[in-house]
């Protein structure tokens, strides 16, 4: 079961963890908040998602020692 988890968090970009890890709070917990949220509003919550999402993954690019250009 925890394989299945960590596959399903490392392919949906590791949002609900990042969120959890900076605020101190059980990424489970996040993760209820998104889906409650999602039967309340329908489009806001996966806007929201989808801006974490590409904030983590430049803030990843950005911070990378590697230089892509000479690759």
């Amino acid at each position: 079961m925890n394989r299945i988890k960590l596959l399903i968090e490392k392919n949906i970009f590791g949002v609900c963890s990042s969120i959890g890890e900076r605020l101190g709070i059980a990424p489970s917990t996040v993760r209820l908040y998104f889906i409650y949220t999602s039967f309340i509003n329908l489009t806001s919550p996966l806007i929201i998602y989808l801006v974490f999402a590409f904030w983590i993954n430049m803030k990843k690019y950005l911070t990378s020692k590697r230089n892509p250009v000479w690759e």
